[in-house]
């Protein structure tokens, strides 16, 4: 990469305003040395001018569709509901602009496909917000997975529990209306442990799971569970649920000589554990958990290359997903 390119800002605009736009996406695409955030969408406008102003962008819209038509925008960031982001991902990309997606990244595999024509027809690029592809602790553990340190790993068991029970007047209600969200917690935050777990260990041949309603009575599940088997033997289970009020983010990987264990994946603790004994390692992400991920995309924009999480990544996670709730919806 030149210099020039190096020190080229990718000027951004931000297609919703919620709670993820404002604690992560924002703050990166106004701190980002390689980022310029020009434009925000919102509803309401006055909450748009808000909005733009506390960001430093000098622009706000009350429709996407506006802001797509803007022609000083290169890029968007799309952090919306997931029933629209393929109409706002193919929109974006007709009017040429790069594609960054919030997950999971579409409703189903079909809109995928649609999204990933899109971008192709018109060459632009796909990322999809798989933000924890950049933990370093992540990159750590495939570094002990290599140097066999663990054997060959033979079970992997991830956790992702809370408690939501939002009430209709919450911002978030969507997360739990089916054709807006897709799916309760499996859809909303098991597709980050599928991507983390694919980013590991490869591909999965098959699934099967079992979802219900234990604590509470709605459209998409409250509790499920997935069980993989990836295409080099290894067997993962991955449960989630929205009916605990104790949290969990756990992932902990089994070897035929030792295990790595992460307490809490978001803080990056890990213990490492075989016949010479026990060790602890802290690999702490960044304050800012999507700043790894934006930097990247705009990195692949200016270096015209492909993003770390492209919208391939992101198909192939949708096509777990489709099978998870394929095989059980008790």
């Amino acid at each position: 990469m030149t210099g020039d390119a190096a020190r080229r800002k990718l000027r951004w605009g931000l297609i919703g305003c919620g709670d993820i736009a404002r604690r992560r996406v924002a703050p990166a695409l106004r701190d980002l040395p390689n980022c310029d955030l020009i434009a925000v969408n919102r509803e309401n406008f006055a909450k748009a001018e808000s909005f733009a102003k506390e960001f430093g962008a000098s622009k706000w819209y009350s429709t996407w569709q506006q802001l797509v038509a803007d022609d000083e925008i290169e890029a968007v960031y799309i952090a919306t509901p997931v029933h629209l982001h393929a109409v706002q991902a193919i929109a974006a990309a007709e009017a040429g602009k790069q594609v960054l997606c919030e997950k999971p990244m579409a409703l189903n595999v079909a809109e995928c496909d649609r999204m990933i024509a899109a971008a192709e027809a018109n060459k632009v690029k796909l990322g999809v917000a798989y933000y924890r592809h950049f933990y370093p602790v992540i990159a750590r553990i495939k570094e002990i997975l290599k140097s066999g340190e663990i054997g060959k790993p033979i079970i992997a068991q991830a956790n992702a529990f809370e408690m939501f029970d939002p009430d209709p007047s919450h911002p978030r209600r969507w997360l739990i209306e089916k054709e807006r969200s897709g799916g309760g917690p499996m859809f909303d935050f098991g597709c980050h442990r599928i991507e983390v777990l694919m980013n590991l260990f490869g591909s999965i041949k098959d699934s099967k799971s079992l979802m219900s309603n234990v604590l509470f009575s709605r459209e998409v599940e409250d509790t499920a569970l997935a069980m993989f088997r990836f295409e080099t033997g290894l067997q993962a289970v991955l449960s989630v649920t929205h009916a605990v009020s104790l949290p969990a983010d756990t992932l902990d990987i089994y070897g035929s000589i030792g295990s790595i264990k992460i307490s809490t994946l978001n803080e990056g603790n890990i213990s490492i554990k075989n016949q010479d004994g026990e060790r602890i390692e802290t690999h702490p992400p960044p304050s800012n958990l999507h700043e790894p991920l934006i930097d990247d995309f705009a990195q692949a924009v200016v270096g015209n290359r492909e993003p770390q999480v492209n919208g391939c990544q992101g198909r192939d996670v949708a096509k777990v997903e489709a099978d998870i709730y394929k095989t059980d919806r008790s």
